[in-house]
């Protein structure tokens, strides 16, 4: 509480003599209670003892006088210190420095509209009107006002009557009028009512400019027959002009200044030097070459020998099992922390193989590279090609073999020309032409079109199959299908069917059907689809429980196709039938799988303990017959794994961007023995019927159960 004496300057005083009376008596009480107080003061006046309450601090003077100063910024004090963003750039959470410190206490949508616009002249139209029907309404009221006093006049006495028959005539026509201003009532223009609960504002509308054709006809460029002959005199006068231009530039270099005649002397030294050096390394290419061959042909003499003439002569002992005899080790110090994402051997070239190189790892992705290597230099690669973002995928064209097609980890594909030496691929997608938005996963070169053009088809995350046609110099695209979850439709608003998408990671065409394909996805499922459905799957497999690795048709059997995933197991289906005929589990994530380009019931798979398997069916259905650590355990993981389609060999790839050939022993390509009194049956349909024999077996066995 505050003293009386303070509390006072905000109060009315009472009149005087009310004050005089109160002292008075306020003096006899307090003579009879014996207390003191000072005569001819007011009640008002005396000082009163404040009250402190319990709780309050004793402070000093001192302390009471220190002053504190308050500065008063525009910082919100409940904004966020602590936000990160994903850098990309250099593969982190970076902290954001800025934090906005706005504060937003009360927002509204309005719709006011400018006067000067098309609708605010409209509304400002629709307002005259308006107000000129309210002042007829009104002109209407005082006429039938005058109409009531007229009848009252005409009740007045005859007298009056005699006097105002003179203004009988005027009355008359002023009823006239206004009987026809009520019988024909102006009417204003119907006011359009806006819709409010389909409300939307002017600013986020935007006119759709209608498409048009614009096509115009030429006439062709006229054409003349040009013809001469190339006599001596024709001869001289040509020569005779080069030597005129020779003199001119001559006089030319005269006028010049020395300093401009040393520097142009030493350009033309340095041209002429490096034109000579060019010169000299081309004419030696070739040369070189072959001799480096030679040199890595006497260094690893003991390998090509191995390659090209040793057998395991141990196989003969082996309960039909076989082994895998290493033989070189592919690898550049550009690709060293680099994973090998892709393996394709040369259609044409049974020694050349292309390496493709990027990072599984979306948290490490930095370059990618493309290297292609020979069994007759393994030392180092014939090819480099170097970019920009990781290569996830690659394939040879069979026709073309000098054409690789490759897919980036950014979604973009490229293909490069193996003639063309430059580092830039020869043609590249772009955002504008319809690059993927997430990774490429696999690539295939497909038939050309009817016009001839090159053709191939990419699969990637974002759930698209496209069809690249290259037309003119120029990658045009064509999106085949979408995928989609089958099972996760979901409404979004106004009753609109949102799908799940599907993210698409390997693919594989119909080696006779042209229009077949299969596509596995990292959701486990496997899709039977066609180039002529682009909304509608043949069929779906429920085939793994995590992403699918690789798909794969029977190089010999139509209906035969494998699939192997992350979840350790590898899968032989009948596209007919929706159960996996054979299922195996290999203890690991398995990387790849490929056929045997030699056997229908051989084939190979790589795990990530750094194992390669190999199976054949006709042998042992149960387990492969050969399981050997190609790599470190601890260290690599294996990736890829291809088939040579010559020789006894294969190519594995791991994550450290090492390539490892090895030879097949002789149990794992057996081929049929060769019976008594007959000749031994080798083709396609040998194949085909050895694979179809284990079908009917696997059959029977489950009709049976």
């Amino acid at each position: 509480m505050l003293p009386a004496s303070s509390k006072m300057p905000h109060k009315q005083p009472p009149p005087r003599k009310q004050s005089i009376s109160m002292g008075r008596g306020a003096r006899k009480r307090d003579e009879d209670s014996g207390t003191e107080v000072g005569e001819g003061t007011d009640e008002w006046a005396q000082s009163k003892t404040t009250v402190k309450p319990p709780d309050q601090l004793d402070l000093t003077d001192a302390e009471l006088k220190e002053e504190f100063t308050r500065i008063l910024t525009a910082n919100n004090p409940h904004a966020p210190q602590n936000i990160v963003r994903y850098s990309f750039k250099e593969g982190t959470y970076k902290l954001i420095g800025f934090v906005d410190q706005l504060a937003v206490h009360f927002t509204q949508v309005g719709n006011l509209i400018p006067r000067d616009s098309d609708e605010g002249r409209r509304q400002h139209y629709r307002d005259e009107l308006a107000a000129v029907s309210r002042q007829g309404s009104q002109e209407s009221t005082k006429v039938v006002i005058s109409e009531t006093e007229i009848l009252e006049e005409e009740e007045e006495p005859k007298e009056a009557e005699a006097g105002s028959q003179t203004d009988v005539p005027i009355v008359e026509a002023s009823e006239k009028v206004a009987e026809e201003e009520l019988m024909t009532p102006k009417q204003p223009k119907e006011r359009k009512l806006t819709n409010k609960f389909n409300f939307s504002e002017r600013a986020s509308q935007t006119f759709n400019n209608p498409l048009r054709d614009r096509e115009c006809q030429m006439e062709p460029p006229p054409r003349t027959n040009f013809s001469a002959t190339a006599n001596q005199w024709e001869i001289y006068d040509a020569y005779m002009e080069e030597l005129e231009k020779q003199e001119k530039t001559k006089e030319k270099e005269k006028t010049k200044t020395p300093v401009a005649k040393k520097m142009g002397k030493m350009a033309m030294r340095k041209m002429t030097s490096m034109e000579s050096q060019s010169d000299d390394i081309a004419k030696v290419t070739q040369a070189a070459k072959i001799v480096e061959r030679m040199v890595n042909q006497n260094t690893y003499d003991d390998v090509a020998q191995d390659f090209k003439y040793y057998e395991d002569a141990a196989d003969e002992y082996r309960d039909q099992e076989g082994t895998l005899l290493p033989l070189w080790k592919f690898q550049n110090d550009k690709a060293k922390r680099l994973a090998v994402t892709a393996l394709c051997w040369n259609p044409k070239y049974n020694d050349l193989f292309a390496v493709g190189h990027g990072s599984y790892d979306f948290m490490k992705q930095s370059r990618g590279m493309l290297l292609l290597y020979s069994m007759k230099n393994p030392s180092f690669p014939e090819y480099i090609f170097s970019s920009e973002s990781g290569i996830m995928c690659l394939d040879m064209h069979v026709d073309h073999p000098y054409l690789v097609v490759v897919g980036h980890y950014d979604g973009n594909v490229a293909i490069y020309n193996l003639k063309k030496p430059h580092s830039q691929p020869s043609f590249r997608s772009s955002a504008k032409s319809g690059k993927h938005t997430d990774p490429v996963w696999q690539v295939k070169w497909q038939k050309d079109d009817m016009d001839h053009n090159l053709n191939f088809f990419s699969v990637s995350s974002d759930g698209r199959v496209v069809s690249w046609t290259l037309v003119k110099s120029e990658l045009v695209h064509t999106d085949v299908i979408k995928l989609k979850v089958e099972g996760s439709t979901t409404e979004g608003l106004e009753g609109l069917q949102i799908h799940t998408v599907g993210c698409g990671t390997a693919f594989d065409f119909h080696r006779e059907i042209d229009y077949l394909f299969l596509v596995g996805t990292e959701e486990g499922k496997i899709y039977k689809c066609s180039k002529s459905y682009s909304s509608q799957f043949l069929d779906t497999y429920d085939a793994h429980n995590m992403a699918v690795d690789a798909v794969s048709w029977n190089p010999y059997h139509t209906k035969v196709f494998m699939s192997c995933s992350s979840d350790w197991t590898v899968k032989i289906w009948d596209h007919t039938i929706k159960t996996p005929v054979f299922i195996y589990d290999l203890n690991s994530a398995v990387g790849d799988v490929a056929w045997a380009p030699y056997s229908s019931t051989v084939f190979a798979a790589v795990t990530t303990n750094g194992k390669t398997h190999v199976f054949d069916l006709s042998i042992n259905k149960y387990e492969a017959i050969c399981n050997q650590p190609v790599v470190a355990k601890k260290k690599n993981k294996l990736t890829h794994v291809q088939f040579n389609p010559i020789h006894p060999i294969i190519i594995v790839g791991d994550d450290r961007g090492h390539v490892t050939c090895l030879k097949l022993s002789p149990n794992l390509r057996k081929m049929p023995k060769e019976k008594k009194g007959q000749e031994v049956q080798k083709g396609p349909a040998v194949e085909i019927a050895k694979l179809d024999k284990l079908l009917n077996l696997v059959r029977e066995v489950k009709t049976k159960t």
